[in-house]
């Protein structure tokens, strides 16, 4: 069973920026989409982005225009840059890679890691 791996999470103020990575153990090849999902105090996991193999990525409409999904499939690893970060993003944010079938869309794999804290605040 493959775990993956998040990192680059910190405390920040808001209309800062951080970059999240997530390291794939293996091939990130073997995923059909990969995604960030993020769990605000007291909700649900929520998806975020998704990056599919062909490189077509797509966002939630709160994030768009200031998180970019990336990955380079030379080092396995996956990235969020997120810029301009509002007090509304802090969450645990995690990294998964899964399939979809339509964009936007993703099927979680059972690959989930133990998240980075993302916490935006004055």
């Amino acid at each position: 069973q493959v775990q993956l791996v998040e990192s680059g999470g910190g405390l920040v103020q808001p209309g800062q920026s951080l970059r999240l990575s997530c390291v794939v153990p293996g091939s990130i090849r073997r995923f059909n989409t990969m995604a960030w999902y993020r769990r605000a105090p007291g909700k649900e996991r929520d998806l975020v982005a998704t990056i599919r193999s062909d490189g077509v990525t797509d966002y939630v409409d709160s994030v768009k225009g200031r998180f970019i999904i990336s990955r380079d499939d030379v080092k396995n690893t996956m990235y969020l840059q997120m810029n301009n970060l509002k007090p509304e993003d802090t969450a645990v944010y995690y990294c998964n890679g899964g399939w979809s079938l339509t964009r936007g869309t993703h099927h979680p794999g059972d690959n989930w890691g133990q998240g980075t804290q993302v916490t935006v605040s004055s």
